[in-house]
């Protein structure tokens, strides 16, 4: 029994939040791998481009919500959603047109683009704590448990109750979805091809007749679906709060780096690596551990490793040691 009980403590504070965490991961360094991939830099604008999208989702669930519009049992936020995905891609593209636009055609150098893509991180940043407020926006409605830790008790007996959130549900079931769209729309349809095609060898692409204007608009569409979605989900989990989103920038980047930038399957995985290192590492085990020792052996001190006020240096010390070990990740990355 006791052993049980070890294991769904587990469950629910460790094994389901990392799933959930890792899926809005994967999403964001999907993103971040795409426009690496494809256009050739790295986009540090894209934890503010995820805030703007999830920004514009909170504020159309509010229009919703003031309405008395539903969703049933799921969150309103969902209904919301494809508006968010909409003003984010609004966004990218005015964005790309302004600026990232006049860069290529200058064939300026990858750094160039990246510290372009910081100036427009900073200013999304601003915009979005301009509109919303840089305080904590919690927007989830419906129904908040799947299983809650009391019926799970009654059901099983156990002493540790299981709670499985609506939104951490929703988050896996959309990750799930949503990659697998992507892979067949990069390996099925002609555009996802030529994306391929463009970022293994631009040259021999422009000479095939792929149109890289074309290539551009749709990789920044993409990555605008992609980056709300993440942002909605992880917003939807935990909290919405502007300058959080600037701080998921590192573990995104992480994620991506460890699988290999530029590997979309690689992007998943490292997803899942630093938000599992993450929540292990920084997981107190003494509930765990009193399950699972003999009295005598048991701990009297909490058992973490680290606090969770220095979750984010996990993932620092993780690219740290895949950067001096394996450079091109796990994957192989630098292509799509």
């Amino acid at each position: 029994m006791d052993i049980l009980n070890a294991i769904v403590a587990l469950s629910n504070f460790v094994l389901i939040p990392a799933i959930a965490y890792g899926s809005q991961l994967a999403l964001g360094a999907l993103g971040v791998t795409l426009i690496y991939g494809i256009l050739r830099f790295s986009n540090f604008a894209h934890g503010d481009t995820m805030a703007f999208g999830t920004m514009v989702t909170i504020l159309v669930t509010w229009w919703f919500q003031s309405m008395g519009l539903g969703f049933g049992v799921l969150p309103t936020a969902l209904l919301a959603l494809p508006f968010g995905i909409a003003a984010c891609m609004a966004l990218v593209l005015v964005t790309d047109r302004m600026v990232y636009r006049f860069y290529r055609e200058q064939k300026a150098k990858p750094v160039i683009l990246v510290i372009v893509s910081i100036g427009v991180m900073f200013v999304l940043n601003g915009l979005v704590r301009f509109i919303i407020g840089p305080g904590d926006q919690r927007f989830a409605d419906g129904e908040r448990f799947i299983i809650n830790a009391r019926d799970f008790k009654e059901m099983t007996g156990l002493e540790e109750g299981l709670a499985f959130k609506t939104t951490q549900g929703i988050t896996v079931v959309t990750a799930v979805i949503v990659v697998a769209l992507l892979f067949w729309f990069l390996n099925r349809t002609r555009t996802g091809k030529s994306m391929r095609a463009y970022s293994d060898n631009e040259d021999l692409a422009l000479l095939s007749g792929i149109s890289p204007d074309r290539v551009v608009m749709v990789t920044w569409l993409i990555v605008a679906a992609l980056a709300t979605v993440a942002g909605v989900l992880y917003g939807l989990d935990k909290s919405f709060k502007p300058f959080t989103y600037f701080q998921l920038l590192l573990p995104i980047f992480a994620s991506a780096i460890v699988g290999g930038l530029g590997s979309p399957l690689g992007a998943i995985a490292g997803g899942f690596i630093i938000a599992f290192s993450e929540v292990f590492i920084t997981y107190a085990w003494k509930k765990v551990l009193e399950y699972m020792l003999p009295e005598s052996l048991e701990p009297s001190g909490l058992v973490q490793l680290l606090s969770t006020d220095y979750k984010f240096a996990v993932s620092f010390v993780i690219l740290l040691i895949v950067l001096l070990f394996r450079p091109t990740g796990l994957f192989r990355g630098k292509a799509v």
